[in-house]
């Protein structure tokens, strides 16, 4: 029965970080996967959540959580992204979910969609980060993209975007990034945002706002002005939240799905309908992880420490984006200026496919095949060898003027 199968492609992230691993060369540098590493090249655990680990270590039960998961952790996680005194806290219009991960949130949501007949089409940006279609499409949704980056793959084409979005039909998702775009680093200025918004409301359109990376833009509160834009002025909406990145908790796949709703009512029958969605998926979540965001959030002063280690984050990651622009403008002709203004975690470089591969060969540096790094992946010791190999073959295999 299983004769008739096929090799499925490798994952273009994760099947590239698996050729890394098995590279043999010592100076191998990897840009690939979105992980944020410190000086050293290794993962940090921030204070409030080692202090959390030692908290928690007798208390953690064995028994099932609940459909929905932790739901004390998911009026935190809510909070974090619409503020403690967003009036739907108040007025019960809304529904938090614990889920597993961002990418588990957004299957919850595709799943829902799909099974309530809400739409069954979501537009995505060109480019988006490379599993959204497949997660969609998984649930039976189509996927369609509209205009993002532009021509020289530097900026927003925003006028290409509002004039597409104004064509989305009504009924229709539209997923969005809520900060630090992936792949592109490119995110929209406030007053993009507020356009944004006012079409989505125009044309009766249902945003998903996908928020991996709060905190490493602009700031923890600056990075969901999109959600608090759509949170006050529609009534429905859709944000998945992940702790991933901003906790270091890679690996325990913590995250929410947030359902914003008409009023009370509606939010009950949603969370029935999101219930089912989770029940016939993975069951429930796991408890550990949403523990260790829970104990932070909801104590002060694990809260403020836990702020302050991620804010420096951020400031670190943004000094090596300047860094990287201004070696890289020191050994080669080429623009690369864009990188220093461009936001979170990753970059669209603007390398060539055979840039890339010529790196990866050559160099043993490794980038996703479209030119995405991980300007996290860089530090002391790494970040003059990359941009020296980069000038190198940028000087062997020009980049397009365009």
């Amino acid at each position: 029965m299983f004769e008739h199968l096929t090799t499925a492609p490798d994952d273009p992230i994760l099947g590239l970080n698996e050729k890394f691993k098995q590279d043999q060369r010592d100076h191998r540098v990897n840009l690939i996967i979105g992980i944020y590493q410190d000086e050293t090249g290794e993962i940090p655990e921030f204070r409030a959540v080692s202090e959390a680990r030692r908290r928690i270590s007798s208390n953690v039960k064995a028994n099932y959580l609940g459909i929905d998961g932790d739901q004390a952790y998911a009026q935190l996680a809510s909070e974090l992204i619409l503020g403690s005194d967003n009036p739907r806290f108040r007025e019960g219009n809304w529904v938090g979910a614990q889920s597993l991960g961002g990418t588990g949130g957004l299957r919850v949501v595709a799943d829902f969609l799909g099974r309530c007949r809400v739409t069954d089409t979501v537009w995505h940006t060109n480019p988006t980060w490379v599993n959204h279609q497949s997660i969609f499409n998984a649930a039976g949704l189509q996927t369609k993209p509209f205009p993002y980056l532009d021509a020289a793959g530097r900026g927003l084409d925003f006028s290409s975007m509002m004039s597409a979005l104004e064509q989305v039909p009504t009924g229709h998702a539209v997923l969005l990034h809520g900060c630090c775009h992936n792949p592109t680093g490119v995110d929209p200025t406030a007053e993009q945002w507020q356009a944004i918004v006012d079409v989505l409301k125009r044309r009766s359109l249902l945003p998903i706002l996908d928020c991996a990376y709060q905190g490493f833009g602009d700031g923890l509160e600056a990075d969901v002005l999109a959600c608090r834009l759509v949170s006050s002025q529609l009534h429905e909406a859709i944000i998945v939240q992940s702790f991933s990145k901003n906790f270091s908790l890679y690996n325990q796949r913590v995250g929410a799905v947030l359902f914003l709703t008409k009023d009370s009512a509606q939010a009950a029958t949603l969370r029935s309908q999101v219930k089912a969605a989770i029940r016939a998926n993975y069951s429930n979540p796991p408890q550990y992880g949403a523990a260790l965001v829970r104990t932070v959030l909801g104590d002060k002063e694990l809260c403020a420490d836990w702020k302050r280690e991620l804010e420096a984050m951020r400031q670190r990651i943004a000094a090596l984006r300047q860094r990287f622009s201004e070696s890289l403008r020191e050994k080669c002709d080429h623009d690369f200026s864009h990188i220093a203004q461009q936001k979170g975690m990753f970059s669209f470089s603007g390398l060539t496919a055979e840039q890339v591969v010529h790196l990866r060969d050559e160099f043993g540096i490794y980038f996703v095949g479209n030119g995405r790094m991980n300007v996290a992946g860089l530090n002391e010791r790494n970040l003059e060898v990359t941009t020296r190999a980069i000038a190198e073959v940028v000087g062997r295999c020009p980049v397009s003027a365009s």
